[in-house]
């Protein structure tokens, strides 16, 4: 019987022992939770001062120094927007190249084409010269030489049945 006794009082003082332990686990978690929500309000009050919000309690070195920091930033944003402006440049610049490689190509393989039948008109009315010549006068270049079905290039959309 004293044994469980003992037993007994030994288990309660060591569950006393625990209880204070998690007390102080609670305390300095507490204490982390506090600081943590006193940073988090710090922060929310400096964005809505750099919004422009909450600015009559500020000193002019506070409104200055503020005002540098908006300055930096801005600074900043112009640069990344500069040169994201420049990279999209330079690829359309890329691209542009590209497509008039591609033109090239395609104007070279033209005599390689059959000259005569409706199809070959209908795929050559939307070329566009590197010379900046347009559908039209190119149209009209290709049948000036033929015979005299055509009186301009327009008929070509009316024989074709195109819009």
């Amino acid at each position: 019987m004293n044994a469980i006794i003992d037993k007994y009082s030994t288990h309660s003082k060591n569950l006393g022992k625990s209880d204070q332990q998690p007390t102080l686990d609670l305390n300095l978690e507490h204490s982390k939770y506090s600081s943590l929500n006193e940073q988090l309000a710090e922060a929310s009050l400096q964005l809505r001062q750099m919004r422009g919000e909450e600015l009559d309690g500020l000193s002019v070195e506070k409104l200055q120094q503020m005002e540098k920091n908006l300055e930096a930033g801005l600074q900043r944003v112009l640069c990344t927007k500069d040169r994201q402006f420049m990279q999209q440049i330079s690829e359309l610049q890329q691209k542009g190249t590209q497509l008039a490689e591609e033109n090239m190509r395609l104007i070279n393989q033209m005599p390689q084409v059959p000259t005569a039948g409706v199809l070959v008109a209908a795929d050559t009315e939307n070329l566009l010269t590197e010379d900046g010549q347009s559908s039209e006068s190119v149209m009209t270049a290709l049948h000036s030489g033929s015979s005299q079905d055509n009186d301009d290039g327009s008929d070509i959309s009316l024989k074709l049945g195109l819009p």
